[in-house]
């Protein structure tokens, strides 16, 4: 089973979440694995601190044109959906950063112009820890789509046990790579007006892909109660509640995991993730 845990904006708690539950399963014996999906900027390993064992390039095909094979009869272009190669004059001209590796374009050349060709994108790394398994994706400087990685890096989830999907923030094509083929999506939010604004957001989103989806109200004491309303409206389940708590910022601040320092925080986790698994489990 895979369980994506997911937010509309940064900072309200989702890695914090997803490892403190990675930990808790773990604990109880259950296979696990922690997944980082957000390679542009992944820290689950500060908190896992996992033996990272296994170091691979993740690369991505690009077309490369022979000019002098190609006959400018525009095909490759007429069918690349994100002007990624567009014709200048009769030459085809290729921007590699737009470019999908969908592999159109080589398909379609009447002429076996365009080659594929492998570049370098990011890498990949895989350990483990206290028996969670361990992936994440760190995308290349200078590399402005990291949907390609976020495959690569869910390709290595394991296929036994259960995966939790550490998401970027956000509601763009990185989050839909990235919660695509999950089971569950939790949605963890803070009960403040930017909060509630960007978890209708990916309410929308998520109810489009039409995935069955929870959410996870983070410093659920600070707000003043929209949040609530807004899951009661809308018949969302919402999973948990957590209130702030000084001494968890204090032990997420020294790169620690609350459920392993705070033995009233893993009781917590454990309740919670006995929550999920009703919701989640098909």
């Amino acid at each position: 089973m895979q369980i994506a845990i997911a937010s509309g904006k940064g900072g309200t708690g989702k890695t914090t979440v997803a490892t403190n539950l990675a930990l808790v399963i773990a604990g109880r014996g259950e296979p696990v694995t922690y997944i980082d999906c957000d390679v542009e900027e992944p820290n689950g390993h500060i908190f896992l601190k996992p033996v990272l064992d296994r170091s691979e390039r993740a690369v991505m095909s690009y077309p490369v044109v022979d000019t002098e094979r190609c006959i400018s009869c525009g095909k490759c272009a007429e069918i690349c959906q994100y002007r990624a190669i567009v014709m200048l004059g009769e030459t085809p001209y290729v921007t590699q950063d737009m470019c999908h590796a969908c592999g159109g374009c080589w398909l379609v050349c009447p002429v076996d112009a365009i080659t594929p060709t492998d570049r370098e994108i990011g890498l990949i790394e895989t350990g483990a820890r206290d028996g969670i398994g361990f992936v994440h994706g760190k995308l290349n400087i200078g590399q402005v789509m990291s949907p390609p990685l976020i495959r690569q890096v869910k390709d290595r989830i394991p296929d036994m046990g259960l995966a939790i999907i550490d998401c970027p923030p956000g509601t763009s094509c990185p989050v839909v790579t990235s919660v695509h083929g999950a089971d569950y999506v939790l949605l963890v939010t803070e009960p403040t007006p930017f909060g509630l604004h960007d978890l209708k957001l990916a309410v929308e989103v998520i109810e489009k892909l039409g995935i069955p989806f929870g959410v996870f109200v983070n410093r659920s004491d600070i707000g003043t109660g929209e949040t609530e309303r807004f899951c009661s409206g809308r018949h969302i389940d919402i999973l948990a509640r957590f209130p702030d708590n000084r001494a968890v910022a204090e032990v997420y601040s020294r790169g620690e995991i609350a459920s392993e320092a705070l033995p009233e925080i893993r009781s917590l986790y454990d309740r919670f993730y006995d929550d999920l698994l009703r919701k989640a489990a098909p």
